[in-house]
């Protein structure tokens, strides 16, 4: 029985001390006036009383009344139900005090305050009025019955009722009511009221009325479950209302959804405005305010308000909170919408149910409740089998198994359960719930037998509905257990009383009746027995073992029985000792090992291999099962929530070897660096799960102990054994039966099983801490002190490779001292911290627990002598083998610098190599090493993933092309160690990120950085690989030559350089022209009758040419090697000009090949010859040549064979210049300045440029068209491949005007064709000049001028370089992308802004070309004239000139546009250590990447391969050749570079020379040989350069795992298979098929394209056949002649032979073409063009038989009399050659017997007269005729000049030729 109120307290106003407007409450009586001794009065009521402060009021309010929540020290609530009146202020008294009267003092208080109101205020007319408050306060919560009580004293005072106010507070402070049972109480105050008062059945539950639905309802499901998941995981949680009961309502409704966990803090429903400052604690709460006060709580950062009367929560930025785990958060919402909301499941009804009875408020209270209840039942389902009992006398003390719960409920990632386990609420939930043997309530039936309905519920929301409705009827007839009998008659004051003016103010209490009533009922109840409810206490049950909340499958770790037999298997064979067996299958059982059931099943099968606690192994079964066990290890979390370090635990102290006489070595030190191990949660629940199973041995039977002791958190084998719970709750029961001392043994028994078990652990614990080699020490000191150890290494080292470890970190013997002191210490600390923590928690007195303090170092320092000799004696074991380093494979002449370091190559962020979505094996991490050669850097392993097989990982690049090193941290791959490693970037689009092996000490991997940074930059470019190539090898054999040649070679370079000064203004002038070879003998050396002073033959050493009259020495071997240069071969070819300055030419010859550079003076970064203007002096040139940058006047660099226009390239103007003179309005004055007379210069020049073009060549001309023909007006062009032809050109009039300024162009047709002839307007300018726009600022153009400026905006160097980095970024990230997918790369990709380059490049040079196609010449003067002047004006003449699309030409492109004109490769490559600071710009690549675009577009129109573009762009950047080194032609001379090839002769020594190389490779394999070759003449390419348009390049993002890189031929091209035919083993055939790895394998040489492999087979065939095999050059030619002639016999094509078509192509259509050749204007009738086709030099004289003999094919060669007869015939060839298969026809038209190689051939190998022959006879078989034939088959024929000898392939044929040849003679 309990006081229904323990105070009866009145309070009133009062004024504020402090003087200030508000006032104060004061109490003005309490009763009783003592306190209470098992209750105290609690203090601060009066702020209570008013939450928002104490004020007078101008109006008579009607009365209020609320519950305020008081909590005490000791946790205790105190309900203070207040009930607020107002009474009138009288204003005429005194503001006096005196204490005399109540009234008086009580109205006096009022004037003193109405008196300060009105200085604050201007008065009012009419009374004010001061509020009084009625208060009791109880510990009971029966808010009805106090505003019933309150209430009936209020109307007794109102209403004037005689009944006397102290006996009914007399009688309300006596009133004693049960607390719960269920009972009923009717309690009378004695003014003829009755009230009745229910208890509820348990007092665990808590009575919630309808506050809860009412939460729901003010706020809604979302907000009230996000509130619930806050207050769980101890947020802030503040509500707002208007209402304070409200208020209290909703704080109520809230802790009653969170039972069965109690809230354990700040916890005020109502919180007065004085005490608004609590709100800023850093604890969690939960508090009502007054909404008033909104304003003040908006500052609060970490709170989440609830606002109940707008019905929003809102949650701040800063906090999270966790949702339930997700299967629950939707079930509950459901479930909760069903409950609130009936009506939505029939909404959407056709035919809805009559409308269906909604439950009332107060049951619809109890079914949310229910809802909350099941929700707890299933989140803690099965949480007694996680508790350990660690003490069952004198009372238990229960631990609780969080990771054990966690692991097994499948929930470890769940933030939410997490935070709740770790909260106050779960701790005391496990303190109170925990207990084995008390009463039992709802949530314990729930939770023990209701589970396996509920999870059959789970889909039927009907049958959910139904169990909740069920809970809600148990939940109301516990608050409600009778139906209300009795009915309450309580007075109540009239309706609207409070306005009635009450005759006095409620009277001053006569505090003696009131004691007296209190002391009499006192005295009463010390005479009556304590009523001591029995409580039926109970043994709680423990439900079902637990199941995981969702049955989340563990991917491919799902284990199968096959897989825990692959575990058991391995295990047997490893103690049978059959080590072959278990290696085979060790790769399975480790992959087996990710998953949980492989992990336990291995610890239950070690277990079986245990006797007495120990096992002895020999070596490799020690090194077998520790690595299963660190394998099983490496995936522990440090709470090891699955059980699997605890099964261990007592494993790896059993395990052991010996290592010699006494000297054991235990498992645990091999296992040692796992995270868990320093857990001390680990460790406290590995602790208190052994004393729960000692505990419970202590009370069994021994009868009963037979069972193995129990693992931790696991359910008990046997349905008859108790389990430790059990046990206890049997204990309790008996407790209190015992004698003192049975008691008294059994407390003293259990507390020496906890010590002991402390004892057992310090030393266990010591075992995994200290490490077995004091070295080693450096990962525990990373561990912060063993107190929170994060390093998450794994060893999967077994101590013999540790041994093999340990030399290299030899430390000196005092230092090695101090730090094992310091591990010791470590240790010490942790265990201590351990020890205390449960010794404490377990009850064990203070002297054992000081004892164990003491023993804990000793145990410490004995276990580290131990291991000592341990560690001594397996530094004598033979270190295990790692895998043998795979040498690299090396070029000749590339030599290793650093041998292998071993590494691990680790997988970056692309996903290819890793396996990744794409599938494949996890070719990454490999294991193998880094070597350093003079050329690369090289990685050669295995991958580490055991199931991938014994594949070779390769990957490499230059050292040149290395452009980032930096150091990293990683973990290897295999023991999880943390490791220094580096990652290397290569511009080639290769990303090495490594991890060094342990081994590799920290000097090792940084002499490799050094080396690496020495060969990256060397200080010479001398040292580069391409000249050090070589140079070892030639000095073995010196050649006479070499030594003859070099000293010239070098002199002349000298004098070059040294002449320069002097030659500056000499002028050379010869008599002769310069007569280059023909085109048709390009390459080879001049023809003997050529008589030419300047062109020297390649035989001729230069120090023999004969000195001639008009140059000295030096000065004509310049001439000489100048012209040999390809800039003078390609002018030739363009017809630019002579050598001769001689005015007898100038009139025919519009420009001339000048000299005057020749010696480099004007300019050092331009070619020697340089193509001018024919009416310009070299002397001019050199004061054109100071207008613009570094010197770079405007020079020719190719012409128009159609509209003869020129184009020009050179530096960007200086600032005076043409600019200058555009600015300047009028002519200059006499007086000129220097600048000035070189600008006139510059203007004399640009015109003589225009001058020299046909339309502008006669002075009245600049308006006529004259210089072309309609036919140059055709349809010339070709616009962007394979798409719809529809749509408009890709840069059309508007990008043309858009980059110009104006309106250069006009429209082109719509499907892409040129514009009309209107388009060349004779207004056009006859010059464009493409500059910089910020160079051209403000120049106005004279429109008499015939040149025009084009103002563009270009890109700088410098942004090339930033986009290649994140280009190179984007294509080879060094980590995986945080969202994996295609849209993170493209992303990055665009961020580059590499393709918008690209894009810019193109658009200028489609608009150039235009420009050039309309008659117009363009002059590109960009930057310093080297960077993308040089891309622009190369990527022009490739799409103006079919000839730079062949090999050759292209070649050719490079030598003269990149190499002559001074682009600087070893500038922009940062090639030596004067370049590092600049950087990598790969303005070159960036040119072969708009190329490699030009090829997609237009396949047919290039003889080169995209291979060839990627084998140029490695190469430019790898150093390997001298072609890409240096600046310009001029270092190229000053090195001796550039003409030593021209005179030697080199045998098979390294190409220098990428062309080479080039031309070498190409006669062998067509690799850079483009099949789909089928040029149209004279076609100008207009490629789309839309971004859309553009592709990104395969050369960025293609990766050949098996051999590297495959542009280094020699090297990739790995060892050939032998055929099908002979295996070396004799046995049958075998398929050679084989997988293909698409990041793996070279795809194009696994599965080369079908032309490539017939033209290997045929090779293969003629070499079995023992014919020599034909170049595949040859092969091809003939192949495309002969796919001409076939199906051509009447010169009507037939469409089978449309090889040609095979790609389609939007330009071609089929028909007549005109072909206007060589041969005269010859119709000739053919279904394609591809008349230019075929061989690589695609000259004119060829182009001109070809034609012929196709005319002639098509009237002649098909008709049958030329064929009488044919077949093949074998020929014995002349003296001492072979017989060789021909065919042979008969030809009686021409009385001829010819043959051919082969049937298709056109051309024929020899013809024999008819007319000649002699005789035809049997002949003989001589030496090496063909074996097979019969002897018969033999035939002669005998001519004037020889004896042919043939075999037919039987006797009837040679028969029959024999016969038909002699027809043919008898015929003539």
């Amino acid at each position: 029985m309990a006081r229904l109120a323990d105070y009866f307290v009145l309070v009133a106003f009062g004024p504020h001390p402090r003087g200030s407007g508000e006032g104060q409450g004061q109490i003005l009586q309490r009763f009783p006036e003592k306190d209470w001794e098992d209750n105290p009065f609690p203090q601060g009521i009066e702020l209570f009383c008013q939450p928002s402060g104490w004020q007078l009021c101008p109006e008579r309010n009607p009365p209020t009344f609320f519950v305020a929540v008081l909590t005490d020290i000791n946790s205790e609530r105190h309900y203070c139900a207040c009930l607020t009146f107002w009474e009138p202020v009288e204003p005429t008294q005194e503001a006096v005090c005196t204490t005399e009267d109540a009234m008086e003092r009580e109205e006096e208080a009022d004037e003193g305050g109405r008196v300060r109101l009105l200085t604050a205020a201007p008065p009012q007319a009419g009374q004010l009025f001061a509020p009084k408050t009625l208060v009791l306060v109880s510990r009971l919560d029966h808010t009805e019955v106090f505003r019933n009580s309150l209430g009936l004293i209020y109307a007794i005072h109102v209403e004037g009722l005689n009944v006397c106010l102290e006996n009914v507070i007399g009688n309300l402070l006596t009133c004693t009511v049960p607390l719960a049972g269920g009972s009923q109480r009717t309690i009378s105050l004695g003014a003829g009221d009755r009230q009745v008062i229910q208890t509820p059945l348990a007092d665990s539950l808590p009575v919630s009325r309808c506050s809860v639905a009412l939460l729901f309802r003010q706020l809604g499901i979302t907000n009230v479950l996000s509130l619930f998941c806050a207050a769980l995981t101890e947020h802030k949680v503040l509500f707002l209302s208007r209402s304070y009961q409200r208020l209290a309502d909703a704080c109520r409704g809230l802790l009653a959804l969170l039972f069965p966990l109690r809230y354990s803090f700040t916890y005020v429903p109502i919180l007065p405005a004085q005490l608004l400052e609590v709100l800023s604690t850093p604890t969690p709460f939960i508090i009502g305010v007054n909404a008033a006060f909104q304003a003040e709580t908006q500052e609060l950062l970490d709170v989440i308000v609830a606002d109940l009367d707008g019905g929003t929560v809102t949650v701040p930025e800063c906090v999270h909170i966790p949702p339930l785990p997700e299967p629950l958060q939707s079930q509950t919402h459901n479930v909760l919408s069903m409950v609130l909301d009936p009506e939505l499941e029939l909404a959407d009804l056709a035919f809805p149910p009559p409308t269906t009875s909604s439950s009332s408020l107060k049951m619809q209270d109890k079914e949310l409740r229910a809802v909350f209840l099941r929700l707890f039942a299933q989140l803690l389902q099965g949480y007694r089998w996680c508790l350990h009992i660690v003490r069952i006398h004198p009372e238990p003390v229960i631990r609780f198994h969080k990771a054990a719960f966690l692991g097994q409920r499948g929930l470890v990632e769940d933030d939410f359960l997490m935070k709740v386990l770790e909260g106050m609420a779960f701790a005391g939930f496990v303190s109170e719930r925990g207990v084995p043997y008390r009463p039992t309530d709802l949530f314990d039936e729930l939770v023990a037998h209701e589970v396996a309905r509920m999870r059959a519920d789970e889909n039927n929301p009907q049958r959910v509905l139904r169990h909740v409705q069920e809970l809600a009827e148990q939940l109301y007839k516990n608050e409600n257990p009778y139906p209300a009998v009795a009915m309450h008659k309580v007075h109540r004051p009239g309706e609207a009383s409070h306005l009635r003016r009450v005759p006095r103010p409620f009277p001053r209490l006569n505090e003696g009746t009131v004691q007296w009533i209190v002391d009499q009922a006192a005295a009463k109840m010390q005479g009556a027995p304590p009523a001591v409810k029995a409580e039926r206490r109970t043994t709680v049950p423990s439900g079902p073992p637990m199941t995981a909340i969702l049955e989340r499958c563990s991917g491919p770790h799902v284990n199968s029985a096959r897989r825990l037999e692959v575990v058991r298997n391995c295990i047997s064979y490893v103690f049978e000792g059959k080590m072959l067996e278990a290696k085979k299958l060790l790769p399975a059982v480790l992959r087996a090992l990710k998953g949980r059931a492989a992990r336990r099943c291995l610890a239950q099968e070690l277990h079986l291999h245990v006797q007495q606690n120990r096992a002895v192994l020999d070596h490799q079964q020690f090194d077998f099962v520790v690595r299963m066990m660190n394998c099983c290890l490496q995936d522990c979390t440090s709470l090891d929530e699955h059980g699997i370090a605890a099964a261990l635990l007592p494993l790896v102290t059993a395990f052991c070897r010996k290592l010699s006489p006494g000297v054991t070595q235990f498992a645990y030190s091999c296992v040692q660096e796992h995270v868990v191990w320093s857990t001390p949660q680990f460790w406290e629940a590995m602790f208190y799960g052994d004393v729960q199973t000692h505990i419970r041995a202590l009370y069994l039977e021994p009868s009963e102990d037979q069972a193995p002791s129990q693992e931790a958190g696991e359910a008990p084998s046997q349905e008859d054994e108790r389990s430790a719970l059990d046990v206890a709750s049997e204990q309790r029961r008996l407790w209190p039966t015992l004698s003192r001392e049975k008691q008294q043994e059994l407390v003293q028994k259990e507390e020496s099983t906890v010590f002991s078990q402390a004892i057992h652990y310090a030393n266990r614990m010591s075992y995994l801490l200290l490490p077995l080699d004091s070295s080693k020490s450096r990962l525990l000191r990373e561990r912060a002190g063993l107190g929170d150890l994060e390093s998450a290494s794994n060893s999967l080292v077994t101590n013999s490779m540790a041994g093999s470890v340990a030399e290299s970190y030899d430390t000196e013997s005092g230092f090695e001292d101090a730090e094992t002191c310091d591990v010791a210490g470590a240790v010490v600390r942790f265990i201590n911290r351990f020890v205390d923590k449960v010794c404490t928690e377990s009850g064990v007195t203070s002297d054992h627990l000081k004892g164990l303090h003491v023993m804990v170092p000793d145990i410490v320092q004995m276990h580290i002598e131990t291991l000592e000799a341990v560690h001594r004696e397996s530094k004598r074991l033979p270190p295990i083998q790692k895998p043998k380093l795979l040498r690299p494979r090396l070029l000749p002449g590339e030599e290793c610098l650093l041998d292998g370091l071993r590494v691990y190559l680790l997988p970056d962020g692309r996903e290819e190599g890793a396996g990744g979505s794409a599938g494949g094996p996890a070719l990454l991490p490999a294991e193998g090493a880094v070597f350093l050669t003079t050329y690369r850097v090289i990685f050669t392993g295995m991958p580490t993933d055991p199931l991938v097989g014994e594949q070779v990982v390769v990957r490499s690049f230059p050292v040149a092309a290395l452009t980032k090193e930096k150091r990293i941290s990683v973990q290897t791959p295999v023991d999880q160690l943390l490791q220094d490693g580096l990652q290397l970037r290569s511009c080639t689009f290769q990303l090495l990120k490594m991890a060094f092996d342990e081994e590799v000490g920290s000097d090792s991997a940084e002499l490799f950085r050094k080396q690496l940074h020495k060969l990256r930059y060397p200080s010479d470019i001398r040292d580069t690989f391409a000249f050090t190539l070589g140079s070892s090898h030639t000095s073995g054999r010196p050649s006479r030559v070499t030594k003859d040649k070099s000293p010239s070679f070098r002199t002349f370079s000298r004098n070059l350089v040294k002449n320069a000064k002097k030659t500056m203004g000499r002028q050379y002038v010869t008599r002769k022209k310069y007569n280059p070879p023909g085109w048709e003998h390009r390459g080879q050396p001049p023809p003997e009758d050529q008589e030419d002073e300047i062109s020297v033959s390649e035989e001729l050493e230069p120090s023999t040419l004969t000195p001639s009259s008009a140059l000295k020495p030096s000065d004509r071997m310049t001439m000489s090697s100048l012209v040999e240069r390809a800039c003078c071969r390609d002018y030739q070819r363009l017809g630019l000009g002579t050598l001769s300055s001689s005015l007898s030419r100038a009139k025919s010859e519009p420009f001339r090949i000048s000299p005057v550079n020749r010696m480099y003076a004007i300019c050092r970064s331009y070619p020697g010859l340089l193509i001018v203007p024919q009416s310009i002096q070299d002397n001019a040139l050199q004061r054109v040549s100071r207008c613009y940058r570094q010197n770079r006047f405007p020079v020719v660099c190719w012409r128009s064979g159609r509209s003869k226009a020129v184009l020009l390239r050179s530096g960007g103007l200086h600032g005076k210049g043409v600019v200058g003179l555009f600015k300047a309005q009028n002519a200059p004055s006499p007086g000129q300045s220097q600048a000035d007379s070189s600008s006139l210069e510059q203007e004399k020049y640009l015109q003589a440029v225009v001058s020299s073009m046909p339309r502008y060549a006669d002075a009245s001309g600049r308006n006529t068209l004259s210089g072309f023909s309609s036919a140059h007006m055709g349809s010339h062009g070709k616009r962007g491949s394979v798409r719809a032809s529809g749509r408009s050109g890709g840069l059309g009039a508007d990008v043309g005007s858009r980059l110009a300024g104006r309106d250069v162009l006009s429209p082109p047709q719509a499907n892409g064709a040129p514009p009309d002839p209107g388009f060349l307007r004779p207004q056009r300018a006859a010059l464009y000049i493409i500059g910089d726009k910020a160079q051209l600022k403000g120049v106005r153009p004279d429109p008499l001028q015939q040149w025009e400026l084009v103002p563009i905006e270009v890109f700088e160097a410098r942004q090339v370089k930033a986009s290649f980095k994140k280009l190179l970024k984007a294509c080879v990230p060094g980590c995986l992308a945080t969202e994996p997918g295609p849209a993170s790369f493209l992303r990055s990709l665009e961020d580059s802004e590499w393709l918008i380059q690209i894009h810019k490049l193109l658009q200028i040079s489609v608009l150039v070309v235009e420009l050039l196609d309309s008659g117009s010449s363009v002059l590109v003067s960009l930057e310093d004239g080297w960077d993308i002047t040089t891309q622009v004006v190369s990527l022009v003449q490739l799409l103006s000139d079919p000839f730079y699309r062949t090999l050759e030409g292209f070649r050719l492109l490079v030598e003269k546009e990149w190499l002559s004109f001074g682009h600087r490769f070893s500038h922009r490559g940062a090639h030596t250590l004067a370049g590092q600071s600049s950087g990598l710009t790969p303005v070159f690549l960036q040119f072969l990447d708009c190329v490699y675009q030009v090829h997609l577009q237009f396949p047919m129109e290039f003889e080169f391969s995209q291979f060839y573009l990627k084998f140029l762009g490695y190469h430019h950047a790898s150093r390997r050749f001298r072609t890409f080194l240096l600046d310009s032609d001029y270092e190229r001379i000053e090195l001796g570079l550039l003409y030593e090839e021209k005179g030697e002769r080199r045998g098979q020594l390294a190409c220098r020379s990428v062309w080479e190389y080039v031309e070498r490779l190409s006669k062998r394999t067509p690799v850079f040989y483009n099949y789909m070759y089928a040029p149209e003449d004279t076609e100008v390419l207009r490629p789309y350069s839309n971004v859309s348009n553009l592709k990104v390049w395969d050369f960025y993002t293609e990766e050949t795992l098996s051999e590297g890189p495959p542009y280094d031929w020699e090297l990739a091209q790995g060892p050939p298979e032998p055929p099908e035919e002979e295996r070396p083993d004799g046995g049958a055939p075998q398929s050679r098929r084989r997988v293909v790895w698409p990041c793996y394998d070279s795809r194009p040489r696994v599965q080369p394209d079908a032309i490539s492999r017939l033209l290997e087979e045929l090779q293969r065939l003629e070499t079995e056949l023992g014919r020599p095999p034909e170049r595949w050059k040859d092969t091809w030619d003939r192949v495309k002649a002969a796919q001409r002639l076939e199906g051509r016999p009447d010169g009507r094509g037939t469409p089978s032979s449309l090889l040609v078509s095979s790609v389609p192509h939007h330009r071609r259509s089929l028909g007549v073409y005109l072909q206007e050749g060589p041969v005269g204007s010859t119709l000739s009738l053919s279904l394609d063009s591809d008349q230019s086709s075929g061989s690589t030099t695609s000259s004119s004289r060829q182009a001109a038989r070809r034609s012929t003999s196709t005319l002639y094919s098509q009237f002649q060669t098909a008709e049958s009399e030329n064929r009488s007869y044919e077949g093949t015939l074998y020929k014995k060839g002349a003296f001492m050659k072979p017989w060789k298969a021909r065919w042979f026809v008969l030809d009686k038209t021409k009385h001829q017997l010819r043959y051919y190689d082969h049937r298709v051939d056109t051309e024929c190998k020899g013809v024999i007269d008819l007319a000649e022959v002699e005789a035809v006879a049997p002949g003989t078989p001589t030496m090496g005729a063909p074996k097979t034939v019969d002897e018969k088959a033999f035939f002669d024929v005998k001519t004037t000049r020889r004896v042919y000898n043939f075999c037919a392939q039987d006797v009837p044929s040679a028969q029959q030729w024999v016969d038909r040849i002699q027809s043919c003679l008898s015929d003539a």
